[in-house]
């Protein structure tokens, strides 16, 4: 297969016979693998032959992720610029925080895609209109992932250090999130009054939000030099470690920002509340140098956990799966967002933890994949439910409110490092199979992909006005990532991703 095309690199004149070489322009992502008739010299340069060859187009692969974002960014440089989220039926925003999320998100991305227009634009952008300074409530946990996460990994791409001053002014406006009474952050903080204070509704923070926002604030101190950003994350990270109500590492869904304790309330899940806690043990004692051992203690402790407390197979084809578990009942349901699992797992293995971790990773990654492949528009619910004992000879249902698609990263994350770890091109296949599935129902022809409400039904797959922007902080990200054959292109011995597909750096090692 061909190596990914540099935008800044002429082709290679002898590389693989000439239909191998990419043909066209970037609308080529419509064509499909096949057969073709090429004439090739002989190498004495004799007569021709016609040669019937199979082809598989890694170029186009990688170009249609190119093209893809560009159409994408189309749509927001059109009817959303300077916002947060594009909706692409209605040509207008929507605003979340007011802080230009998508641009933020998708500024390195668009620089690993090598767009470098784009990303003149953007930063042009954050430079002249970016401000914190603004009477306006963030949640904690999404501005760290999305914006502070994307301001450091796109300052470490580049050495930018407008990237680098803007993530320092975020990072000191979210602090008072953590002026609490347990030292366990509230929720919202209003980054221009200074002030902060837990949802409306409750005085709990969920259990993922409150540790999965530890690799960012780390990486700020190491840079800045200033460590109250890591001692107050890794506070928040002792006290869950030694906190009581887990059940074989598994932790419950919500921690009270005043006792400091989890709230017996909601399942044990790896899915939504719950997911990025298990991702950040690993991942933390990755970015450390593998020294903090009550980290890589807790991961191990919870993926047994898993394997005891979650893990079912389905009838009839015995996909493994990992449930939840309320009030000491599995739930046979799985959150699309379990789907991030097997790449974790992967990862995990990669970096010499044990090898029945990748088996499992192998068996989920199939199951995220089953996800997609059993719905009629080849894309995955946001929930599906599994059958222990099939009825209707199928391993998959969904019900009616769990049947969107919001252009979720997950699973295209996990094939990305399952195809790293593995080279079995089946992953790159999975993966080319859900772009073409996202082209053909969720692309919207003015600019733009949405949301859509229906993934059961092709005819009318009920588009939900809305592309979030992790569709392209992350899965066109990992989709790019995942078809490139450059190896060292974000290398995960170099980088880890936080849950955001922001790449930061491993640290270095220090004598």
């Amino acid at each position: 297969m061909l190596g990914c095309l540099n935008l800044q690199r002429k082709p290679p004149s002898k590389r693989g016979p000439p239909v191998l070489q990419k043909r066209g322009n970037v609308s080529d992502w419509q064509v499909k693998d096949g057969e073709e008739e090429i004439v090739k010299r002989d190498e004495d340069g004799g007569k021709e032959a016609k040669t019937v060859i199979r082809f598989v187009k890694a170029v186009d692969r990688v170009e249609a992720v190119r093209e893809a974002f560009r159409h994408a960014w189309k749509g927001y440089k059109a009817f959303a610029w300077g916002h947060d989220e594009l909706k692409p039926i209605s040509k207008t925003h929507g605003e979340w925080f007011g802080l230009g999320l998508t641009l933020i998100d998708a500024l390195d991305t668009m620089w690993i895609l090598g767009l470098k227009d784009e990303f003149a634009e953007a930063r042009k952008w954050v430079e002249t209109e970016l401000s914190f300074s603004k009477n306006v409530d963030v949640n904690l946990f999404e501005s760290t992932i999305r914006i502070l996460g994307g301001l450091l990994s796109t300052y470490h791409l580049t050495g930018d250090t407008l990237f680098l001053d803007k993530a320092k002014d975020i990072g000191f406006r979210l602090m008072p999130a953590f002026k609490t009474p347990s030292k366990i952050p509230y929720s919202d903080v209003n980054i221009g009054k200074g002030t902060a204070h837990p949802p409306r509704w409750t005085t709990d923070s969920t259990v993922a939000e409150v540790t999965s926002i530890q690799l960012e604030f780390r990486e700020l101190s190491r840079l800045t030099q200033d460590p109250q950003y890591q001692n107050a994350v890794e506070e928040v990270t002792r006290q869950v470690h030694r906190l009581e109500g887990k059940r074989d590492g598994l932790v419950p869904m919500f921690i009270n920002t005043n006792s400091g304790k989890f709230t017996r309330r909601g399942a044990f899940t790896l899915g939504a509340r719950a997911d990025s806690y298990y991702e950040y043990l690993l991942k933390q004692w990755l970015q450390g140098g593998k020294k903090e051992t009550e980290l890589l203690e807790d991961y191990l402790q919870a993926i047994e956990g898993v394997r005891k407390n979650l893990l079912r197979q389905t009838s009839p084809s015995k996909l493994t799966f990992v449930g939840e578990l309320s009030n000491g009942h599995l739930n046979p349901k799985m959150d699309h967002l379990v789907c991030f699992l097997p790449g974790t797992l992967a990862l995990g293995a990669h970096n010499g933890l044990p090898a029945d971790h990748m088996d499992l990773a192998l068996q989920l990654m199939e199951t995220c994949h089953q996800m997609y492949a059993q719905m009629e528009t080849g894309l995955s619910p946001e929930i599906a439910h599994f059958n222990l004992q099939s009825s209707n000879g199928r391993d998959i249902d969904v019900k009616p409110a769990d049947r969107h698609n919001l252009l979720r990263p997950e699973t295209v994350e996990s094939l990305f490092y399952m195809y790293r770890f593995t080279k079995d091109s089946k992953y790159r296949d999975w993966g080319w199979d859900i772009l073409q599935s996202f082209n053909k129902y969720t692309r919207v022809p003015s600019g733009g992909y949405t949301s859509i409400g229906n993934v059961r039904d092709p005819v009318n797959p009920a588009p939900r006005d809305k592309m979030e922007s992790f569709f392209l902080g992350e899965t066109l990200k990992y989709l790019f990532l995942l078809f490139s054959d450059d190896s060292e292109l974000i290398s995960l011995d170099k980088y880890i991703f936080n849950t955001e597909a922001h790449p930061l750096p491993i640290w270095p090692s220090t004598s």
